[in-house]
């Protein structure tokens, strides 16, 4: 499935997915103007085998198919941190 994907510029490490490239026809108004201006960043061929650096595919994937669009939000500040071995 391709996708096309967005950063907020109004807040760190938040990206829209969305399954037409600059159509956001699909996202909720008032989602749209909470993200503040959004920046391309890639277009991805994305299936259930691909690793995403923070989500999870098949999620985003159905997201995309259900609605047209998929939110990724900022870790969480109670994240624990990454262990390195």
């Amino acid at each position: 499935m391709q996708c096309f994907i967005y950063k907020s510029q109004k807040q760190d490490y938040l990206y829209l997915y969305i399954d037409k490239k600059d159509d956001f026809s699909s996202v909720p108004a008032l989602l749209f103007n909470s993200l503040g201006r959004l920046e391309f960043v890639m277009e991805l061929e994305l299936s259930p085998e691909r690793k995403l650096a923070r989500e999870d595919p098949e999620k985003v994937i159905q997201g995309l198919k259900e609605k047209g669009f998929f939110v990724q939000m900022p870790p969480s500040k109670l994240s624990p941190p990454l262990r390195i071995q």
